[in-house]
């Protein structure tokens, strides 16, 4: 008996058409995708098929992916064996961990899209929706969360980067690597890392809350962060390093620590935050001991999008500062 998978699309170069002279634009739908990947009528797989919206990947929300994550998870219920979300790479880490960090199933939910749209030679489109289906569909992928499958390789949500602007290899996982790969056609988990018990968030809690980051440059002169508190419910600082800052920015982050949460993370991309290394003013040490939280291994970004899912679920201080705790 065949599986059910369903396949929700969300637009990006993934399904994009036009001339390349005029500008592409996210024309195709979900039984197009479906019409240009050679092999997928032969998986076996019923697929079940959901055009939810076609925009770039820069313009979707908090709202939506939680709405969408809400309707994949009553497809679960219904008996699908997996979803599949295709949207624009843009956004693709950070959609896909807010999606991890809201998913409760043991069913593979797995995110893809492409780097070449399908009017140039060479799309990874087909390859990358292939492959997302045959993990969605293997039992090898239950109970690994939310998954990025591209470049036939299997990322962690929780671990996933685009690392390039236009490479077909974008996709890496800097601090873990990938988990598994599709070799010949076959779902290989090579690594299962323990999952966190999923967050529960009414999706329109999102409007209220709103989480600002602020990269640390040279010379920064903390301009920007006046008045921060009262636009925003919390804030994440890439610093630099392993979470550093000028000594200038030191006091004024200290001060909005006292009023928001303050999640101090890494802009390099790779690596952790220290905790206790360093001592001189604007150090990780320092920043500690004005009330800074800090954020491990998550990425600026990330830490963003986990900081807005606590404040929308109504956690406070202690809370945020345990959950950051277990995700570094």
């Amino acid at each position: 008996m065949a599986v059910r998978v369903e396949l929700y699309t969300l637009g990006g170069t993934i399904s994009m058409a036009g001339s390349r002279g005029a500008g592409v634009v996210a024309r195709l739908g979900a039984a197009e995708l479906i019409a240009a990947v050679p092999g997928l009528a032969e998986l076996g797989a019923d697929l079940a098929t959901h055009d939810a919206e076609a925009v770039p990947g820069g313009d979707l929300t908090f709202r939506r992916i939680a709405e969408l994550v809400a309707a994949a998870g009553e497809a679960v219920r219904d008996g699908a064996a997996g979803v599949v979300v295709t949207q624009g790479t843009d956004t693709l880490e950070e959609t896909a961990y807010l999606a991890d960090l809201l998913w409760p199933h043991d069913a593979p939910l797995v995110f893809t899209g492409a780097m070449r749209n399908p009017t140039l030679a060479g799309p990874d489109g087909p390859a990358n929706l292939l492959a997302a289906v045959r993990v969605a569909a293997a039992d090898a992928a239950r109970g690994l969360g939310v998954l990025a499958v591209l470049d036939d390789e299997i990322h962690a949500a929780r671990w996933v980067r685009k690392t390039h602007a236009t490479a077909t290899g974008a996709f890496r996982s800097p601090d873990a690597g990938p988990l598994g790969q599709v070799i010949e056609g076959e779902v290989r988990v090579l690594t299962r890392p323990p999952r966190l018990p999923a967050l529960t968030v009414d999706p329109a809690a999102f409007e209220a809350v709103r989480v600002a980051l602020h990269t640390v440059a040279v010379e920064d002169d903390g301009a920007q962060l006046d008045g921060l508190a009262e636009r925003y419910q919390g804030l994440v600082v890439a610093g630099y390093g392993v979470g550093h800052v000028p000594g200038a920015l030191a006091a004024p982050l200290g001060t909005l620590a006292g009023q928001i949460p303050v999640v101090l993370t890494s802009r390099t991309g790779g690596g952790s935050v220290l905790r206790h290394t360093y001592g001189a003013v604007g150090s990780e040490t320092d920043l500690a001991r004005r009330g800074l939280l800090a954020g491990g291994l998550l990425s600026p970004y990330r830490a963003r999008v986990l900081l807005r899912v606590l404040l929308a679920a109504g956690a406070d201080r202690s809370a945020i500062a345990a959950a950051l705790a277990a995700r570094r």
